[in-house]
């Protein structure tokens, strides 16, 4: 294209945004210059939250016109609950009984119980790759008859590229599980829990590291104590020593006695450090030997099929991404769009194009959107309270309605909402989807309302002082509730 014309084009995308984002703004003027429920604005007030720093939506599902409105054209960062958009998208584009497969290949010979070359492991993506689904697909290859693998270990993850996450990026704590980034091998969320024993007869204290690694050596120099447990935590040290021959945790500082059992989950290891590790240690304790050593390739056009193993169906994977709002499930979930309808490998600037491409085709142009991860976890990622409640809306019609509307925490049951409005009329009756950062207390989802209408409701607060705003939202879920037939 011609660089005049390729400019003018340009500007007249950015015209045709700018104006849309005015057209959509006015058609929520009426109802945005509505004021706030009393119980909201009272919360809101009574915890230093501005209502500019506030954006709702409240719509029936069955209508095309917002019943409350309050800037719900302005972008804001939602945080978790921009899963629900990762989410819908995904049940729709790949569909509920979508499966990743971990597979094992090799173009070696076997003789008897011996491989005589190389095991290939392909990683597809499975976003909830167990311990024991990853003991299944070993099991799975001695009852093949393979014992001994007399070549390499190589580790195939090129189904994605998560070659740019930087575990440090968002908050400074790489460690910290939820700051795990994507892998097409993705073993155990990567992350090693280490439990804390302790013996006040003897004054001593175990730990113990599941799942075991051949990869990681554990020092234990921690010293027992009595007094009251508190912030247990703060008194460990953890020295990681990384070498030739693998990694080692130190563990020193003091444990309280009256703590009894405690554990702790932290990611210590590089994906490929992390199941070379595990399976090293596991094809051991299944009596298997591995000759060669541990690295990354691709298996030979003319590799086997040996062995596979399936992971649960998305509608599962769905229910523990929204229940329990896993940001490494969701960042699995949404790397996996661009691999599986884009072609490997998934990537999330691929990613971003195909759930923008698919909004486009369902009619719900959101100029204002910016994904980064589908996951929430994100200072980057912005939507509009009407943007996503007009999803929701779309959502409600469509036909994985049910396994999208099952995803989300029932109100006072389970979940991330399962400690809020309990012994409350709404109890029971919302399924509602929470997110939070330091600056961000959003909620978004369904309320089926004592009238019987199915109400659309989503409640983005960026400010400060969002933390203290649990209740402002909980006012309006009441609220909403309690709305009388139309």
């Amino acid at each position: 294209m011609h660089p005049l014309r390729q400019k003018t084009s340009s500007l007249r995308l950015a015209l045709c945004r700018v104006l849309f984002l005015a057209a959509f703004a006015l058609s929520f003027a009426a109802a945005s210059a509505q004021p706030l429920p009393a119980a909201v604005a009272s919360a809101l007030a009574a915890a230093g939250i501005p209502q500019a720093q506030v954006a709702i939506l409240v719509q029936d599902s069955g209508s095309d016109k917002p019943t409350l409105a309050h800037n719900a054209a302005l972008p804001m960062n939602p945080a978790s609950t921009i899963k629900l958009l990762t989410t819908y998208a995904a049940l729709e584009l790949l569909g509920p009984a979508y499966l990743w497969k971990t597979t094992a290949w090799s173009e070696a010979p076997q003789t008897g119980d011996v491989l005589e070359g190389d095991l290939v492991l392909r990683g597809g993506g499975d976003p909830k790759l167990t311990f024991e689904h990853f003991w299944m697909l070993l099991r799975g290859l001695r009852a093949r008859g393979i014992r001994e693998i007399r070549g390499d270990l190589v580790l195939d993850r090129s189904w994605m590229d998560g070659t740019g996450h930087d575990p440090s990026k968002f908050d400074g704590e790489p460690m910290r599980p939820y700051n795990v980034g994507p892998d097409a091998l993705l073993l155990n969320f990567k992350a090693f829990r280490f439990f804390f024993l302790p013996d006040p007869a003897r004054r001593t204290i175990s730990i113990l590291t599941e799942p075991p690694s051949a990869a990681l050596e554990v020092g234990n120099a921690l010293k027992l104590t009595d007094g009251p447990c508190g912030d247990w935590l703060s008194r460990i040290k953890l020295d990681m020593q990384s070498g030739s021959r693998g990694a080692r945790a130190g563990f020193s500082g003091s444990f309280p006695a009256s703590c009894g059992e405690r554990e702790w989950n932290v990611a210590l290891l590089s994906h490929p450090d992390y199941v070379g590790g595990v399976f090293r240690k596991l094809w051991e304790d299944l009596g298997g030997s591995l000759r060669g050593g541990i690295r990354e390739g691709t298996a030979a056009a003319g590799a086997r099929l040996i062995a596979t193993q399936e992971s649960s169906s998305l509608a599962e994977i769905v229910r523990d991404i929204n229940k329990y709002s896993n940001n490494v499930m969701a960042r699995q979930l949404y790397l996996t769009l661009s691999a599986e309808l884009l072609g490997t490998p998934g990537r999330s600037d691929r990613s971003a194009t195909v759930i923008r491409g698919w909004l486009e085709q369902k009619g719900l142009s959101m100029p204002e959107l910016a994904l980064e991860n589908g996951s929430g976890l994100s200072r980057e990622e912005r939507i509009s309270a009407a943007g996503l409640g007009r999803m929701l809306v779309a959502a409600f019609r469509s036909p994985v309605m049910p396994e999208l509307l099952a995803s989300l925490p029932l109100v006072a049951y389970d979940g991330t909402m399962r400690r809020r409005l309990k012994l409350e009329s709404v109890a029971g009756q919302a399924h509602i989807k929470t997110g939070s950062l330091t600056g961000v207390r959003s909620i978004a989802g369904y309320v089926l309302a004592r009238s019987g209408r199915r109400m659309i409701v989503v409640f983005f607060i960026n400010h400060a002082n969002a933390a203290s705003g649990q209740a402002a939202q909980d006012a309006l879920l009441r609220w909403t509730y309690e709305l009388p037939a139309r």
